[in-house]
């Protein structure tokens, strides 16, 4: 259990600060930078902290329907730190100033062709939320401790690659990569591991 409040933003900003994310790559990449975001608040039930999930709504052009984090493509110019924040305020009102980044995982290269940046952010006022329709269907509060269950994670094969597939259990459903591999690390990074997922598989219908 992590009760919301300074103590356990010093605890995990430490953690992030204890992190050593990968170099980035002396070339520059030919993927699409993106930037999605931790963000983390009090949990439904105000006991601990929780991390903000999203589903997409169906009316998006591509992964309608599919749990996330919020976040999207880095604009011409934009740091994934401005891209994240700006994508917390259009998808769910969230002002948030640099000061309440608290660190960074490691990048993470899609099938789709984009890399992205997680941005772990603290987000004091969670009352402030306000899913925005045309892109969120539905917004949900994830305890930390929740991520933390030894059955929280599993990882299969498929015979499109060699690498394994990594899913989330999450009510019913099976999130996958990249997001479930995002939220992976940084439970990780929770536990002073540094642990790599930059080569966790994706299910095949995330590769378009």
């Amino acid at each position: 259990m992590r009760p919301f409040g300074d103590a356990t933003r010093r605890n995990i900003e430490a953690a992030c600060a204890s992190f050593a994310r990968l170099p980035d790559a002396a070339e520059p990449s030919a993927l699409k930078r993106a930037a999605v975001v931790l963000a983390l608040t009090e949990s439904s039930d105000g006991d601990d902290t929780a991390f903000l999930l999203t589903r997409r709504a169906s009316s998006l052009r591509s992964h309608r329907g599919q749990w996330a984090l919020p976040g999207g493509r880095c604009d011409a110019g934009e740091t994934p730190i401005e891209a994240a924040l700006r994508e917390l305020d259009e998808e769910l009102a969230l002002k948030l100033s640099a000061d309440a980044v608290l660190g960074l995982l490691d990048d993470y290269p899609t099938r789709s062709g984009h890399l992205i940046t997680p941005v772990v952010v603290w987000a004091a006022d969670s009352a402030a939320i306000k899913p925005n329709p045309d892109e969120v269907a539905s917004v949900h509060r994830i305890a930390l401790d929740t991520i933390e269950r030894d059955e929280a994670f599993d990882f299969t094969a498929i015979p499109e690659s060699a690498r394994r597939v990594i899913r989330f259990h999450h009510q019913m459903s099976l999130i996958h990569a990249p997001t479930a591999a995002l939220i992976y690390q940084f439970r990780e990074v929770l536990a002073g591991r540094q642990t790599r997922v930059t080569e966790l598989e994706q299910p095949v219908f995330a590769w378009k």
